[in-house]
């Protein structure tokens, strides 16, 4: 690892960081402490992989010693053959000891699928918070909702510094069936890629077209057959799962732009989280008891549910398209999407569009619905 630029990003990281506890409040205050905190102990506790190999097989822990080399090999593929980043992220490992390594709060209003917005230093305006204690997302979740919002607090098993730091791979997410884990790292690497402040419908469909795409053809260069038909049986019930929940995010949708009134719309809004809990159950007794996203339906369900499940897809079919249009080449399809994400919001957006309508039902999940899958890794 370069220890050199390492400490070179971390110095302008903490100086930004610095400005802005300038002149921030003492609740912002607090949540830029943790935030820093809560990153740099993550990467205090990482190890190149291979020493953590070595530590696993010394210790006898065959499953991690195989899922780290697992992890190297896409790793180096991500680079070789999709052109990410070649650096030092995911090139280490760290076993953080807890299920997730944020979690994330959502919230909207309770008749709306508006995503509230949050805004900071370096990365721009984004729809979520996320703190690195689950009782800290917890009690500001319950500030909010005392304020009337709707709230989710999803626990979330990556993230990406956008290149600032060299990224671990984590306990969090390195259990992963095979598939899942690429998708995994090819997206978050895709973050260092291209990123554009102020617009995260547009960062999360780059990444999850970048995944999507990169694993199709990972399962098909380097997987085994048994992990093609695991993979193959898993996105199915996932396609399935994110067709119900946006279908049910449309009808809110619908219902809250109605000129019904706000009572009307209350009872609406019950009928069609009574019916998601139906359809989902039916779907469990499709797949013969499967309950993997049993975890999603945890919390009471609410609007931010749903609104953070669409916000990672918006332009997905735009990309794809965009792909396609220049023959798979990844080096010219970055530097497009690039060209794309360099322009105002309106012409940005407009350009997305003549590609590609915004996606529906794309079977892709975001960060934190993976989080409610029962491959979630081990702690």
């Amino acid at each position: 690892m370069d220890w050199k630029r390492g400490r070179r990003r971390t110095a302008a990281i903490l100086v930004a960081a610095g400005l802005a506890l300038a002149v921030a409040g003492c609740d912002t205050l607090g949540y830029y402490y943790q935030s820093i905190g809560g990153h740099l102990g993550v990467m205090a506790q990482a190890q190149s992989l291979d020493d953590a190999i070595a530590s696993a097989q010394a210790s006898n822990d065959a499953r991690l010693a195989q899922r780290l080399a697992l992890a190297r090999r896409m790793r180096d593929y991500a680079s070789r053959e999709l052109k990410l980043p070649d650096n030092g992220s995911y090139r280490r490992y760290a076993n953080l000891h807890r299920p997730y390594v944020v979690w994330s709060v959502f919230a909207t209003p309770e008749l709306s699928m508006a995503l509230h917005q949050w805004c900071f230093p370096i990365v721009g305006c984004i729809s979520y918070r996320g703190y690195y204690a689950q009782g800290d997302a917890e009690h500001y979740a319950a500030g909010l909702r005392r304020e009337g919002l709707e709230t989710y607090v999803a626990g979330i098993p990556a993230y990406s510094t956008l290149g600032y730091f060299d990224d671990p791979l984590l306990n969090t997410f390195v259990y992963l069936p095979e598939g899942e884990l690429a998708r995994m790292i090819f997206h978050e690497l895709a973050h260092q890629v291209v990123y554009v402040r102020n617009d995260t419908a547009f960062n999360e469909s780059f990444a999850t077209a970048v995944e999507m795409a990169g694993v199709e053809r990972w399962l098909r260069d380097d997987a085994s057959d048994d992990a093609r038909a695991s993979y193959r049986q898993y996105d199915n019930r996932r396609r399935q799962f994110r067709t119900l929940l946006l279908d049910t995010r449309d009808r809110l949708d619908a219902l809250y732009r109605s000129d019904a009134d706000d009572d009307t719309k209350r009872r609406g809004k019950t009928e069609i989280f009574d019916s998601l809990r139906r359809q989902y159950a039916a779907l469990r007794t499709e797949w013969g008891g499967y309950s993997g996203y049993d975890r999603w339906f945890d919390q009471p369900l609410t609007n931010a549910h749903l609104a953070a499940v669409a916000t990672y897809q918006q332009w997905v079919p735009a990309f794809t398209a965009l792909l396609d249009s220049v023959g798979g080449d990844w080096t010219r399809f970055y530097a497009e999407a690039r060209r794309i994400g360099d322009l105002p919001p309106d012409e940005r957006h407009a350009v997305l569009r003549q590609l590609a309508p915004p996606a529906v039902n794309t079977g892709t999940l975001s960060a934190e619905e993976r989080s409610s899958d029962p491959g979630r890794p081990g702690r």
